[in-house]
């Protein structure tokens, strides 16, 4: 892990001193940035396991160096933890909808942090190449190839929403409640607003287009695949 980086992208140093006295104790190496332009170049040229991002900075805010980390074809695969203020939920649903993996809102506990990093740096790692590929409708996912397509197209997902998409097809039918999906797909328990996993889902239908209505909202419990009309 001593060779896994993390930047972090935040103007308040006594949030870089946390972050850095708990992150280095859990065996990362680190890079810090103050403000948003330097954080998008170090983003850049560091190709860093994950960055953390704050989104109130100077010269750049984290919202639009989200945006355009996850537009670029060298930084999108890069997965983003906000640190967000409370009061900041509109900017947190937006900074998920741009395609961060998670937030975190201040003040934050340490050990919540870092189990929040090393859950989505193990997500990161991809499924099983050992796994089938898995067809319902227009839709194929190929877990080996972390590829999917409808109706032969490729659709580019972020390693959340496969992992998400992933579960729903091989469970095809059932329902999956939301507080299990944080804990399969995010990596934890429900520790966060369970909004984060209808954002995501949002998302994952916006992309799979003509396929949307395959992926059903169960009123109340959660979400399950069905087979989608070609």
């Amino acid at each position: 892990m001593a060779s896994t980086k993390i930047l972090i992208i935040d103007d308040e140093q006594d949030v870089i001193d946390l972050l850095s006295l708990h992150l280095r104790k859990a065996g990362f190496a680190l890079s810090m940035a103050t403000d948003g332009a330097t954080g998008l170049r170090m983003a850049r040229e560091e190709a860093p396991a994950l960055i953390i991002l704050d989104l109130m900075l100077p010269k750049m805010p984290g919202l639009e160096i989200c945006k355009v980390l996850k537009t670029d074809a060298a930084t999108r695969d890069i997965p983003v933890l906000m640190l967000t203020a409370k009061a900041e939920e509109i900017d947190r649903i937006v900074g998920l909808e741009f395609g961060a993996d998670d937030y975190v809102t201040k003040p934050f506990s340490p050990r919540e942090l870092v189990l929040r990093v090393n859950a989505i740096l193990r997500r990161g790692k991809g499924e099983s190449t050992e796994e089938k590929k898995l067809s319902i409708g227009p839709i194929t996912l190929d877990p080996a190839r972390h590829h999917v397509d409808v109706g032969g197209k490729p659709v580019r997902l972020t390693s959340v929403e496969f992992k998400l998409l992933s579960m729903l097809m091989r469970r095809q039918g059932r329902v999956q409640e939301r507080d299990r999906l944080l804990n399969e797909v995010w990596g934890y328990e429900s520790i966060i607003d369970t909004r984060t996993v209808d954002t995501h889902v949002r998302r994952l239908r916006k992309k799979l287009g003509k396929a949307a209505d395959a992926i059903e909202t169960v009123r109340g419990f959660g979400y399950r695949i069905r087979e989608a009309k070609r």
